[in-house]
């Protein structure tokens, strides 16, 4: 076991300098290639969907490549190389990163057994294949391209292939299979030690095509041919020196000092190189450290972060965020509501025991002098203390913020995020304010345009009558039914073995409970079914179940007139897991292709008001789901172009006048007109921001239009222009932006 542990510890401190030393080399890979960066420009969206070790590669790879003028981040440039091996970087090295900790970790519990030992190199060695494979791709480019042609039939002596990889994880694999662990680690040294190979190579290849020509005839004086068979010497004409990035520059400068007092031809050379590239070399442990320099010197290392499961939102994102609250609004106002605003903590006792198991989510806060408060968790349960502490007995209102859970950020799934909640208190016509919330739901999402998507639908009194009839004891209807809930992201039998081994259930009450939760369909034929069924009839004896058909009657008639049942399931597993609910509950799902689980919910609690005052109030309500829209909506923005501001009138004034554009603009925000304006000399910049903006017309102003008293008035779409009088200015923007006068 020691030897083993030992074997371990020099293969992971291997590992680690590789996963260095790779970056490097794919960086000059990408300089070689004139590789697109665009796959490097991501960023900690908050909700764990990207890794952070793919985004700690990213920014490695731009500190390397940062001012190079070969390798840049374009959305124009086509020319630029953008393949797999490329776009595949922060994935793949980022995942070798992460089996690198992973490894150290065991490593660092001296107890661990040979077979946890055993998994954790065989996983190693897993993501050590994908990089060498993407190492070598980029190899064989860099050799397409590379001006010194004797090069590539020193590299083919070498016999480094995809299948040389495979054949050592081939070996590896049958090792952990046998459990024979210490073959299994020789097998994966030997991986380790070809993908090593594989990654000087491409560092190799990579400085021949950005500066081995030049390097060979500074080494040979001019004469070229003494490495080449005269190719190097043919190349007359002296290229055009490229500024490469900040980072690889030192690394090249830094090779070719190590190599310019290095004797003999190509061959020579080359070996000296890969042995420059070997960790068991003099000059290595030189180079890896120049390397973690530049890297640790990386300024964003040092930027500060937002917290876990949050985010900021760029232009583009508040563009599409402002445009779906806006939707929103107009249809909550449409339906006669008034707007509130409450305070983003409440109370930790106005929060305390009203979310069921999710009460371990919400947010404390440290004492700040007597009072024990905590972020809210919702909107609904700070709408019910405020109808209760001003006694009022009927209130629709709807309320658009932040809300805050200590939840595990997940894709989709942040600890904050807004909600947009609609709800109506007080007494009215039976099932009305239960219908009106459902149409609201239905045409909010209708409104945003996201595609297809279902709204489920259950009623409370209807499950804890289906729990009463399977023999759930009364006391554990709310925790079966938090159990229940998890039907939509786990299957049955998932849910069955948390209901019989942490719950306490029987296996035949848990089958029992399958039966009914299966049932779902269209409302009106689905309810008839069971009215006139076995189920039916075992509901019909439970005074709760039978007035919950009852309401459930009315409910889906009144959807049906109202033309919006087409979008709403009968579904008897839905439970929704807040403890507060007491009738009607729904959920909306997408059915698109973007998986984002529920994107609105809500339902009735006739009890939640009462127990911040003396009277109970009914209510209904409904939450949109509104970070999950926002994806959708974002998704689908994705191929369409996005304006991040209104404007619609650029001032262009070329020069250095700032009072000349301080006057033109102000004219036209005073008759509100959306305007911006630029101080430049040159007119293509004027024009460029333009397009770039999507402002669809520009006032251009020079020394030779305040001379004649004139402005130009370009069309930004059809490039037409249009010298016009001064006074007139405002006159005309208003007349062709369909503006009033």
């Amino acid at each position: 076991m020691s030897s083993l542990l030992e074997s371990c510890k020099l293969m992971d401190q291997s590992s680690s300098a590789l996963s260095t030393v790779a970056i490097a080399s794919a960086a000059l890979s990408c300089e070689a290639a004139r590789a697109n960066l665009s796959a490097f420009d991501l960023t900690d969206s908050g909700d764990g969907s990207v890794s952070k070790e793919d985004i700690g590669v990213s920014s490695d790879i731009k500190v390397l490549l940062n001012g190079s003028k070969l390798a840049v981040s374009s959305n124009k440039g086509d020319d630029k190389v953008n393949t797999d091996s490329f776009s595949k970087i922060p994935v793949v090295y980022g995942n070798v990163r992460e089996a690198v900790k992973s490894l150290h970790s065991v490593i660092r519990v001296v107890s661990n057994s040979g077979e946890k030992l055993g998994g954790k190199v065989l996983h190693l060695c897993f993501e050590l294949r994908n990089l060498g494979e993407g190492s070598l791709e980029r190899l064989r480019s860099n050799l397409g391209s590379v001006g010194v042609e004797s090069l590539k039939s020193i590299f083919e002596k070498k016999c480094l292939s995809e299948e040389s990889l495979r054949n050592g994880v081939k070996l590896a694999v049958e090792a952990g299979l046998e459990k024979d662990y210490v073959k299994l680690v020789k097998d994966v040294e030997l991986v380790l030690g070809i993908v090593w190979k594989i990654v000087a190579w491409e560092a190799v290849t990579a400085f021949f095509v950005l500066e081995g020509v030049e390097f060979l005839n500074e080494k040979s004086g001019g004469k070229g041919g003494e490495f080449d068979g005269g190719n190097v010497k043919a190349e007359k004409k002296k290229k055009k020196k490229v500024l490469l990035g900040k980072g690889t520059s030192v690394i090249v400068e830094m090779i070719k000092d190590g190599l310019m007092s290095k004797g003999g031809g190509l061959e020579k050379i080359v070996e000296e190189f890969l042995s420059f590239l070997d960790p068991k070399s003099a000059d290595f442990d030189g180079l890896l450290k120049k390397v973690k320099e530049i890297l640790e010197s990386n300024e964003s290392r040092r930027i500060p972060k937002t917290p876990k499961g949050t985010r900021d939102f760029a232009k583009e994102q508040m563009t599409i965020r402002k445009k779906a609250f806006s939707i929103i609004t107009k249809v909550f106002e449409r339906h006669c509501a008034t707007a509130l605003d409450t305070p983003a903590f409440e109370l930790k006792e106005t929060l305390t025991g009203k979310y069921g198991e999710d009460s371990k989510l919400i947010y404390d806060l440290a004492d700040q002098g007597g009072e024990l408060c905590s972020l809210r968790y919702d909107l609904t349960v700070p709408f019910s203390r405020y109808v209760a502490m001003n006694g009022l007995t009927s209130f629709k209102r709807y309320h658009i913020d932040k809300v805050w859970r200590r939840d595990n950020p997940s894709k989709g799934r942040y600890r904050e995020f807004y909600q947009c909640d609609f709800d109506i208190a007080g007494q009215y016509e039976k099932m009305g304010p239960d219908f009106e919330v459902v149409r609201i739901l239905s045409e909010v999402l209708n409104a945003l345009n996201i595609g297809d998507y279902e709204i489920k639908l259950n009623h409370r009194k209807l499950l804890d009558g289906v729990l009463e009839i399977c023999g759930v004891p009364p006391a554990k209807f709310r925790t079966i039914c938090s159990s229940i809930d998890k039907l939509d992201k786990q299957s049955f039998e998932q849910v069955k073995k948390e209901m019989v081994e942490e719950k306490g259930l029987s296996v035949e009450t848990a089958d029992k409970i399958g039966t009914f939760v299966k049932i779902r369909g269209p409302p009106l034929e689905l309810l008839s079914k069971i009215m006139g069924g076995t189920e039916g009839s075992e509901l019909l004896k439970h005074n709760a179940s039978k007035e919950a058909l009852g309401d459930l009657s009315i409910l889906f008639d009144a959807l049906y007139k109202s033309r919006c049942i087409d979008k709403v399931v009968f579904d008897l597993s839905l439970a929704r897991g807040l403890d507060y609910y007491t009738g009607v509950i729904f959920e909306a799902a997408f059915k698109g292709g973007v998986q984002v689980g529920s994107i609105g919910a809500g339902g009735r609690y006739d009890n939640l008001i009462g127990n911040f005052g003396t009277k109970q109030v009914p209510a209904v309500g409904m939450s949109l789901g509104i970070e999950r829209v926002l994806t959708i909506m974002e998704e689908k923005a994705q191929n369409q172009a996005v304006r991040a501001t209104e404007t619609q009138v650029l001032v262009a004034v070329l020069g250095d006048k700032l009072a000349v554009a301080a006057e033109l603009v102000s004219e036209l925000w005073d008759v509100d007109i959306k305007a911006e304006y630029k101080v430049h000399k040159k007119v293509m910049k004027h024009i460029e921001y333009a397009i770039d903006s999507k402002i669809p017309w520009m006032v251009i102003v020079g020394e030779r239009e305040l001379n004649e008293g004139i402005v130009k008035l370009k069309n930004i779409e059809t490039t037409t222009e249009e010298a016009i009088p001064r006074s007139n200015l405002v006159g005309e923007l208003q007349q062709r932006l369909k503006l009033n006068p």
